[in-house]
């Protein structure tokens, strides 16, 4: 691993290089800012049975009307697997940091990703917040579906075609190409090699190949990026891009979209952006305190439902800025 490439990265820390408003005390921050294992880890075991559960009653009660909700069940739960491993690689999973990264490498293998990866480039991307040196906004410049105002139905065939499967180029493989993504501890190379390896080997001598394609891969390369486009559309698109308080968006969402694309928190992405160190778990409550600390409420960008709200904030040539009290 080069050292070079890591100082540039994770070593420099979440910490946005831009000023941010002090809405909070550093009393208030240090409390926000616990750890709370025991539901970490409740989380992430409800996602692995759900994924379980999804894959028996489709082995169960085969039928294709079966198989495609439990491609969207998987690759939905994939995406929540992932908004954990985002925790995990802040530091926000265990106090142990050894316990914290050997369970976010854990939860990262069902996403491809390796976490200590992933952290390198979301630490750039937190720190140089959508500019010419944020990996996460680069990586999306020149693509069609990353371009704003776009209408409602050319917002939907884009996600479409993810979900079909046809943006794993951009999506799948423009993610792992990425230097820093790829520049990971040796260790955690050589054991993402050997556990991968392990499992295509067992999966042919013991039969189960086609169960990894159909409950793995298929909706890895379908649902999940499709959530991923729609929640990296929300997190960071159709936004004014005038303040730290508008360059990233919150979603307030009905329970049903929020367990399918933002998870755990995951759609109040401004507060996540703002205080870093805040565990998705407290996030709700952060939101909901910040609604009443100036200038927060009058320049955050908060928007209400995916499929209605960011739908317009897409179309729009000046997208809504709506600020009210979380439900």
């Amino acid at each position: 691993m080069t050292e070079a490439i890591v100082a540039r990265s994770a070593n420099l820390g979440d910490a946005c290089v831009r000023d941010i408003p002090r809405l909070l005390s550093k009393d208030e921050i240090r409390d926000f800012s616990q750890i709370d294992s025991a539901k970490f880890t409740a989380a992430a075991l409800l996602e692995f049975s759900l994924i379980v559960a999804a894959i028996w009653i489709s082995e169960t009660w085969w039928n294709p009307l079966v198989y495609a909700l439990t491609v969207t069940v998987v690759g939905s739960r994939i995406n929540g697997l992932g908004g954990l491993m985002h925790d995990a690689a802040h530091y926000r999973a265990y106090r142990n940091r050894q316990l914290n990264d050997f369970i976010g490498e854990i939860l990262a293998l069902p996403t491809s990703a390796s976490m200590a990866g992933y952290r390198n480039t979301h630490f750039a991307h937190h720190r140089e917040l959508n500019s010419e040196k944020d990996p996460d906004w680069q990586r999306n410049v020149g693509l069609k579906e990353f371009e704003f105002p776009a209408p409602r139905g050319s917002v939907l065939m884009h996600l479409m075609q993810y979900l079909a499967g046809l943006k794993i180029g951009s999506a799948f493989f423009g993610f792992h190409k990425n230097k820093e993504t790829r520049d990971i501890p040796a260790a955690v190379a050589r054991a993402r090699l050997f556990f991968f390896a392990m499992l295509l080997m067992a999966s042919i001598v013991l039969g189960f190949w086609k169960l990894i394609l159909l409950y793995w891969i298929v909706p890895l390369l379908t649902v999940f990026l499709g959530i991923r486009y729609l929640r990296n559309v929300a997190e960071h698109y159709a936004v004014e891009h005038e303040n730290v308080l508008n360059e990233s968006r919150t979603v307030l969402a009905p329970f049903w979209e929020r367990w399918l694309i933002a998870p755990w928190g995951l759609n109040y992405h401004l507060e996540h952006h703002l205080f870093p160190s805040v565990p998705c778990f407290r996030l709700k409550e952060l939101h909901q305190l910040l609604m009443t600390r100036h200038p927060y409420p009058e320049i955050a960008h908060v928007t209400h439902g995916y499929f209605s709200g960011l739908l317009r904030d897409c179309a729009s040539s000046q997208p809504e800025q709506v600020a009210t009290s979380a439900s």
